[in-house]
């Protein structure tokens, strides 16, 4: 292994309805304060309990927004994003980039009825061992009597 974290990257649109404390998220980001080295993108730093974020659900801390209600949000000032939020209006249309880790080795969808992960041989090679025990015990008990 070589220390390597892979990511899968998947962008999703989010419509928020402001609440009373507004989006329910902070952000940090902006081309005057770097949250990723050499990307000066907005990010999500935190998600506020009983917000509106936090309700909907689909936004998460460390998610990228591109756009506000289909404002590109590249090459902004951390103060501009932080504005383009607050006057974004009651229904807030996000544009998010999701970057979840990957695991090693390819990823497997299973469907309904379908194994779990548990390799077939770690479930059946200790039921044959406590089989052979028992054989085994069964057969010296046998051969005292």
């Amino acid at each position: 292994m070589n220390g390597r974290v892979d990511y899968l990257v998947t962008e999703e649109e989010i419509n928020l309805t402001r609440g009373p404390s507004g989006l329910g998220f902070n952000i940090v980001g902006g081309t005057d304060q770097q949250y990723v080295s050499n990307d000066s993108g907005i990010y999500v730093s935190r998600i506020k309990e009983d917000g509106a974020a936090a309700r909907d659900g689909r936004l998460q801390e460390g998610d990228k927004i591109l756009s506000v209600n289909g404002q590109d949000l590249k090459n902004l000032l951390h103060q501009d994003a932080v504005d383009l939020f607050r006057n974004a209006g009651y229904a807030v249309s996000l544009r998010v980039q999701h970057r979840l880790p990957v695991q090693n080795g390819p990823i497997v969808h299973r469907g309904e009825g379908e194994p779990s992960g548990v390799p077939v041989a770690m479930v059946l090679l200790p039921v044959f061992a406590l089989t052979m025990v028992a054989v085994w015990a069964f057969l010296r008990y046998r051969k005292q009597l």
